[in-house]
């Protein structure tokens, strides 16, 4: 199946007359729908490289939706919950891990609808996030261990000297490093290599801090 431009909407439901609908209503709004009547059929597609939604009956014959979120929930796309018995506890259980909505059969289209391109742009953004870290991760994975060790002295805020005792090694070679650091990392400024240090987690450890602290990404 070729992706969508718009998204690719899953649909898991064991009633055949709601994944009928979901798909008419899917193509007639221009977004690509695959349906499943059980959690095995959906686990053994494969996931079509575009953001994405699943559409989750809570009630399955072989899993409750509900647990499926959780004992899955970095191994599947936002979720949107429909449901022909919805009760309060179950739907702050399912907002709670993260679902985009939990609407109760017969639900309503546009309600529906939204939700769903709610959960698309959301995965769209988290996987174009995901492309950004591996892409540093990449140029991290080229520094060699020294010019790691330098980098972590760098975004701590430490000057050249400081850093270059900290390695033992002289003012105009710890010039260097960070010559190369900048390079490798494609580090505009300084400030540009902080917020990359941030996003790879890097430990800040140092003679000066004390103890091991990580740059607080939020």
């Amino acid at each position: 199946m070729s992706p969508s431009r718009d998204g690719i909407v899953y649909v898991v439901d064991d009633d055949w007359r709601i994944c009928e609908a979901l798909n008419e209503l899917m193509a007639a709004s221009g977004l690509a729908a695959l349906t499943f009547q059980s959690m095995a059929d959906y686990l053994a597609q494969s996931r079509v490289d575009a953001p994405s939604c699943l559409v989750l009956d809570v009630d399955l014959p072989d899993i409750n939706g509900l647990d499926f979120q959780e004992q899955f929930k970095n191994a599947h796309p936002p979720i949107v919950f429909i449901t022909g018995y919805g009760d309060i506890p179950s739907s702050v259980r399912a907002i709670r891990h993260g679902a985009i909505n939990f609407l109760t059969k017969p639900y309503d289209d546009a309600e529906l609808l939204a939700s769903i391109r709610t959960a698309i742009e959301l995965d769209r953004a988290d996987r174009a996030q995901r492309t950004v870290l591996q892409a540093l991760r990449e140029r991290y994975e080229r520094l060699t261990p020294r010019e790691r060790e330098a980098l972590a002295l760098i975004v701590s805020g430490l000057l050249n000297k400081q850093s270059a005792a900290e390695l033992g090694i002289s003012e105009v070679t710890m010039q260097i490093h960070r010559s190369k650091i900048m390079q490798k990392m494609d580090a505009s400024s300084l400030a540009d290599l902080v917020r990359m240090a941030d996003k790879l987690q890097i430990p800040i450890n140092h003679s000066r801090s004390g103890r091991i602290l990580f740059r607080d990404n939020h």
